[in-house]
């Protein structure tokens, strides 16, 4: 009989200020759904999805964050154990866009991971169906390549590049979660098995 093989949860955090879509985004790729009724997250939200990198079936965990500063202070337990960072503005607000760098380093601090310069960030910029931009594409990918992140972007109401962000988040946190099981035990393995998505919130 072989060896058990442990099921590989991977978690990507969303972070961002309040308002950008967040929300909409995760729900549009887990749940292909939209509603222009906007509800701020109090306090966290997270939806798990089977996705298939390489062949292999992963648990992707998405958390939602409030982007308040009354829950800022929920950062530091709900960074922790993160394999990807997804910061997410809205490309017709340069406010949202010129706090990433603030909530970038928000992390690094609080989610204090194994390897800093090695992390990965992706960056989204969504409501990309809206005429008024502020944030060019131009713009966004310039600072990407300034602190070494990806970038995309799409519309979450229209269902635009929604799922490429985070296959690409799946594909880099799998690699963080190889490194450093790696190190750590010695040995890697991964499931075939196909979890079941799951929803849970936190109203802390």
């Amino acid at each position: 009989m072989g060896e058990e093989k442990t099921p590989v949860t991977l978690k990507t955090i969303l972070i961002g200020n309040s308002g950008v879509g967040k929300s909409s985004v995760m729900n549009r790729y887990v749940d292909n759904r939209f509603t222009n009724m906007y509800r701020a997250t109090i306090g966290t939200d997270f939806f798990s999805k089977a996705v298939r990198i390489n062949g292999n079936t992963v648990t992707l965990q998405i958390w939602d964050t409030a982007g308040t500063e009354r829950f800022q202070s929920l950062g530091t337990p709900l960074y922790r154990g993160s394999q990807c960072c997804m910061l997410v503005f809205d490309v017709t607000s340069l406010t949202s866009f010129s706090a990433l760098e603030m909530w970038r380093k928000e992390f690094l601090v609080q989610g204090e991971p194994q390897d800093p310069e090695d992390f990965p960030f992706i960056v989204l910029g969504n409501k990309t169906d809206l005429s008024n931009r502020e944030v060019s594409r131009r713009k966004a990918m310039q600072w990407c390549e300034e602190i070494g992140a990806e970038y995309f972007e799409g519309s979450a109401k229209e269902d635009l590049d929604m799922e490429k962000p985070f296959l690409r988040a799946a594909e880099l946190g799998l690699q963080q979660y190889k490194k450093h099981t790696l190190e750590n035990t010695g040995h890697f393995q991964i499931t075939c098995e196909q979890p079941r998505e799951t929803r849970n919130t936190c109203e802390c």
